[in-house]
C-alpha cells in the first residue's frame, strides 16, 4: 500500500476512511458550498423540487451575486431575488450581494471560506481556483448541488494526479499567467481530464498566492477535476490575515511514496510572455509570434487576473501614459476590497487617466453576460480563462489571452506587443 497525494488525503478523510486510492467511490462530507446568481437559482428549484424545508447546514452554505451585476435585465433581475430570498428563508449569513462582494472565487478565499485541507464545491467550473491554498476545490452542476444542500455530501471518483514541477526564476515582465499558458499548451485542453494537478517546485514556492490562485484557475482547463498546491508559510500568512485560527484548518502534503499518473517538469528561466490565440485556450504562442495583431478591446480582470498583484503591474506599465486612440480597455477588480486598496494606492486613478473604463467588481466581461460585449469582427486582448467562440460576446469575434502585463502593453501599441519591448524605452 503506498502513500497518497494531498488530493487523496482529503477525499480520505472527507469519507471518513483511512485510505483511498484513484478510482475509489467515496461519499464525501462538504465543507463549504457556493453558488452564484447563474447557476444558484435552477439548484434552489431543484432543492424546493425535492421538498424539503431545510439546507443541510446554513453556516456552510455561500452565495454570490457576480455575473450580471448590477442587473442588466428583468430576467437577471429576478435570479438576483431567488437568490436573496433563498439566503433570507434559509438564514445563511453568508449572501454577498450587489456592491459587497465581487466575483465569488476572490470572494470565497478573502472572506475566509476557504481552508487547507477543506472539500470544497462550487457551482461554478473555476471553483478549482481555491486550490491554491491546499483544499480540494471543484465545480459541480446545479442538479448536483441541490444534492449537497440537502445532505451536505456528494460522491467522487478519487482522481489520479498529475504532478507539475516549476523551477527556476521568472524573467522580467513574465509573470504567473504565461507560467500556467505556457502548461496549458504543453498539456492539452483535455489532457488532464478527471486528474487532480498538483503544483510543485521552486518557482511555485517563489510565488505569492496571488500567482497560486492564477495556477489553480485555469487547471479546469485541461480537463482537471481540481488544480491544488501543498499549504507553506505564506498560505499561513494568509490565513492569518483573515484571523482564521491553526486549530480550525488541517495542513496536508503528499507523501513521499504517493504515486501520480505522470509528472511534467517546467523550467521558466527562459520563458518568454505567452500568449492563448483563438479559439481555444491550449493554442498557445509566445506573444511575439503574434505580436502586431489590431485590437479593438483589452479586458484586466476575472477570476484569473483581477487581482491586486495583476493591477499593479498594469498600473505600472500604464503610469504616465494613454491607451492607444480607437481601443477600449475595461478594468474590473476582482472584489471590493481589492477595488478599495487599488483607489488607496492610486491604481484606479492611473487607469483612469490612462484612458481606461473602470467596471465594478464582478465576472461581467469575461463570461460576455454583462458589460464589454465584442461584436462581429472585433478582437480583444483579455486576462481571462477562456477564448471560445461566443465567450465574450459575438461568435465571430476573436479573444486572445494573455498576462496584465502583455494586456497593458497591448493596450498602448493598440496592437498585441511583447510587453518586454517597454523594457527598452
Amino acid at each position: 500500500m503506498g502513500g497518497m497525494t494531498i488530493s487523496e488525503k482529503i477525499l480520505a478523510y472527507a469519507s471518513g476512511k483511512n485510505y483511498v486510492r484513484p478510482g475509489d467511490i467515496v461519499d464525501a462530507k462538504i465543507d463549504m458550498a457556493m453558488i452564484n446568481e447563474i447557476t444558484g437559482p435552477l439548484a434552489i428549484q431543484m432543492f424546493k423540487r425535492i421538498g424539503l424545508e431545510k439546507v443541510w447546514d446554513n453556516q456552510r452554505i455561500v452565495l454570490v451575486l457576480d455575473h450580471q451585476v448590477p442587473a442588466d435585465s428583468v430576467k437577471s433581475a429576478e435570479l438576483h431575488k431567488i437568490m436573496r430570498a433563498f439566503a433570507e428563508e434559509q438564514k445563511i449569513p453568508y449572501l454577498y450581494d450587489v456592491g459587497d462582494g465581487g466575483i465569488c472565487h476572490q470572494v470565497m478565499v478573502e472572506r475566509g471560506h476557504v481552508r487547507p485541507g477543506e472539500l470544497i464545491v462550487g457551482a461554478d467550473s473555476h471553483t478549482c481556483t481555491y486550490g491554491a491554498l491546499g483544499a480540494f476545490a471543484t465545480g459541480i452542476g446545479s442538479t448536483e448541488m441541490a444534492a449537497v444542500f440537502m445532505s451536505g455530501k456528494l460522491w467522487f471518483k478519487v482522481p489520479e494526479t498529475l504532478e507539475i514541477e516549476v523551477d527556476g526564476s521568472l524573467p522580467p515582465m513574465v509573470l504567473p499567467k504565461d507560467v500556467i499558458l505556457k502548461i496549458v499548451g504543453m498539456v492539452g485542453a483535455d489532457g488532464a481530464t478527471y486528474k487532480a494537478i498538483e503544483y510543485h517546485g521552486a518557482t511555485v514556492k517563489a510565488m505569492s498566492m496571488d500567482g497560486r490562485l492564477t495556477l489553480c484557475n485555469m487547471a479546469v482547463e485541461m480537463g482537471a477535476k481540481t488544480g491544488i498546491v501543498e499549504p507553506d508559510d505564506k498560505t499561513l500568512e494568509l490565513l492569518h490575515g483573515l484571523g482564521i485560527k491553526e486549530k480550525k484548518y488541517a495542513i496536508l502534503k503528499s507523501d513521499e511514496d504517493a504515486e501520480y499518473a505522470g509528472k511534467i517538469s517546467l523550467k521558466v528561466s527562459d520563458l518568454e510572455p505567452m500568449i492563448s490565440c483563438p479559439h481555444s485556450v491550449d493554442n498557445v504562442k509566445p506573444v511575439k509570434e503574434v505580436e502586431g495583431k489590431e485590437v479593438d478591446q483589452v479586458f484586466l480582470g476575472s477570476c484569473t487576473n483581477g487581482r491586486l498583484e495583476d493591477l499593479r503591474v498594469a498600473a505600472e506599465i500604464l503610469r504616465g501614459r494613454r491607451i492607444k486612440e480607437n481601443v477600449r480597455m475595461i478594468v474590473a477588480p476582482a472584489s471590493r476590497s481589492i477595488y478599495l486598496q487599488a483607489l488607496k494606492e492610486g491604481l484606479i486613478e492611473i487607469f483612469v487617466r490612462a484612458g481606461c473604463m473602470i467596471c465594478n467588481p464582478g465576472c461581467g466581461p469575461c463570461a460576455g453576460a454583462h458589460q464589454g460585449i465584442l461584436a462581429p469582427g472585433e478582437v480583444c486582448l483579455s486576462t481571462s480563462n477562456r477564448n471560445f467562440k461566443g465567450r465574450m460576446g459575438s461568435v465571430e469575434a476573436e479573444i486572445y489571452l494573455a498576462s496584465p502585463a502583455t494586456a497593458a502593453a497591448t493596450a498602448l501599441e493598440g496592437r498585441i506587443t511583447d510587453p518586454r519591448a517597454l523594457l527598452k524605452r
